[in-house]
């Protein structure tokens, strides 16, 4: 399972979008009346007028399942499903719209909700992203869904946008760590690539609290690339792989520790054959742990297909011109 987010400003464009889907299948609604486009969005505008100061008052949610899942889920386990996860991310006390799409060959659906509640009060949407993938990863343990493999294996080009860059982000750094011998030598081999790397320094002194990348628009700390990017991990790991030789894999280094048991046994007889190696600390740790994913997946079924909203788009593009149009005049 996994899940995408984000905010808007226009109900009328969101709501077309998600409803007017070729069979589109409204699975619930509260606060809304359903019988027409029209009403739904007029119901969603009402309420946002207790809190005209919110501007981006449209919550938008995409879940999707792998094809794999497909057997486990029917209208009313992904309804569960959606309000067991709106629960989880504390969207509550507000209008909501859930309709189900079937234009793809994978199981998936979108949430509209009010981010202005039944109080008049904002529904926050601070570290949604990030609670976003804590919840996604918790509802897919729990109910047994198919989990993918590792950012590796993410099929790059189905990613749009922030999404995108993450993973180039991801990528590049992951490249170019093992071709450094410290922080300052990767902010430079990263630099001519039109990567830009920050470090955080804790207030009046030299000491380092954290590590942030951005390139374009977009701008990440590490961790929220990839926990082993965080900047403690990421000059632990630069710092290994200068004592280990960065030229040597996981395998060799397994190979050359039997070797040099054999050796200080005095048994040198070569073994027969050699295809499986005794599990490490790293290994079995790593099967422990759940890959720390967006849940984005390179199975062919599995993309979220979410589309921006068309009006929020053209109210963006506006205000980035003139903002364009302001720095110029100040000069």
């Amino acid at each position: 399972m996994i899940g995408k987010t984000m905010t808007g400003r226009s109900f009328g464009g969101c709501i077309r979008y998600v409803v007017g889907k070729q069979d589109a299948v409204i699975l619930d609604a509260a606060g809304v009346r359903m019988q027409q486009v029209n009403q739904m969005i007029n119901d969603f505008n009402l309420q946002r007028k207790y809190n005209l100061a919110l501007g981006k008052a449209v919550g938008h949610i995409a879940l999707s399942w792998s094809v794999n899942d497909l057997a486990k889920l029917d209208d009313e386990v992904m309804l569960n499903l959606a309000k067991e996860y709106l629960e989880k991310m504390k969207i509550r006390e507000t209008q909501y719209l859930i309709v189900k799409h079937q234009d793809k060959s994978h199981p998936h659906l979108h949430i509209v909700y009010n981010r202005v509640d039944n109080s008049g009060k904002t529904i926050s949407d601070n570290f949604q992203r990030q609670r976003n993938v804590q919840v996604a990863k918790e509802m897919t343990l729990k109910h047994g869904f198919y989990l993918s493999p590792g950012k590796e294996d993410v099929n790059r080009d189905r990613l749009k946008g922030r999404d995108k860059v993450k993973y180039e982000l991801y990528d590049a750094i992951r490249l170019a760590s093992k071709k450094v011998k410290n922080i300052t030598e990767l902010q430079q081999a990263l630099s001519k690539q039109g990567i830009t790397l920050q470090l955080k320094y804790k207030s009046g002194s030299t000491e380092v609290q954290g590590i942030s990348f951005s390139k374009g628009e977009y701008k990440f700390k590490g961790s929220e690339i990839d926990r082993s990017m965080s900047y403690a991990k990421l000059s632990t790991a630069i710092e290994g792989q200068q004592q280990m030789g960065p030229e040597k894999s996981l395998a060799d280094q397994l190979r050359e520790a039997v070797q040099n048991a054999r050796q200080e046994s005095g048994d040198t007889q070569k073994p027969e054959q050699q295809t499986d190696y005794p599990q490490t600390g790293l290994q079995s740790q790593y099967l422990k742990t759940m890959p720390d994913l967006d849940f984005v997946s390179n199975d062919p079924g599995f993309d979220i297909g979410i589309s921006d909203d068309i009006d929020d788009e053209a109210i963006l593009g506006r205000n980035r011109h003139r903002k364009k149009q302001a720095r110029t005049n100040t000069r």
